[in-house]
């Protein structure tokens, strides 16, 4: 399972459509449990992927499990029922992690 979160974050730069992060300069933490932590900063239509680090100050913290991370990545899971079900915790900006979703398009 670790795999799928590390390949999403891994080719994140080269997969993303800048027309779709136009507008977009927000940062994000992503804690995925008992897989790694990745920060995710868009800007100008780039995005630029580091791992691990002590904690920053990205606009919002997303930390949810290896599973469910795997389930919204493939599209089995809503981002937002997720969340509203408590499998996903949000520290910070939700508007900012809202727009998230041109991301898993």
């Amino acid at each position: 399972m670790a795999a799928v979160t590390r390949e999403f974050f891994e080719g994140l730069e080269t997969r993303t459509n800048a027309a779709k992060l136009a507008g977009l300069d927000h940062s994000y933490r992503f804690e995925i449990e008992g897989e790694g932590v990745w920060n995710v900063r868009i800007q100008a239509g780039t995005v630029v992927v580091t791992e691990g680090g002590e904690e920053n100050h990205a606009d919002a913290t997303i930390r949810t499990t290896g599973e469910v991370f795997e389930r919204i990545v493939s599209g089995e899971q809503s981002p937002a029922t997720a969340y509203m079900t408590g499998k996903v915790k949000v520290d910070g900006d939700l508007g900012a992690v809202m727009k998230l979703q041109r991301l898993f398009g």
